[in-house]
């Protein structure tokens, strides 16, 4: 599965996931900076890449407004205490079974809630 970080993932917990073979990729590597978040869902259809963010905007354009997602979104609702505390909530994320293809994901310290997305 290919993940696309938006811009408020730290760069270190980016580089530390890609040496852990995750295929991961900052939003800055394919646009730039300040894309509308519009064009940032454009982007990870274009690139078949599930969206990491902190920006709970992503769950207003899913839901409420029914902007269509190609793929996902993982949103993060942790307190991002150091790059390598990001790191080890995704990692931890990644080991687990759920398939986050089509599904709205939201992370905290204590669950993993998912709701499919109104799909293209």
């Amino acid at each position: 599965m290919r993940y696309i970080a938006n811009e408020n993932i730290p760069l270190e917990s980016i580089s530390a996931l890609k040496s852990k073979g995750i295929d991961i990729i900052s939003l800055k590597d394919v646009t730039s900076s300040g894309a509308k978040d519009e064009e940032v869902l454009n982007i990870c259809g274009r690139k078949r890449a599930i969206l990491i963010t902190f920006d709970k905007d992503f769950g207003e354009l899913a839901f409420k407004k029914g902007t269509e997602s190609r793929q996902g979104i993982i949103l993060l609702r942790i307190k991002p205490q150091s790059s390598e505390y990001v790191t080890k909530m995704l990692l931890r994320l990644f080991q687990t079974v759920l398939g986050f293809e089509g599904h709205f994901t939201t992370v905290t310290e204590e669950r993993i809630r998912q709701v499919p997305l109104k799909r293209a």
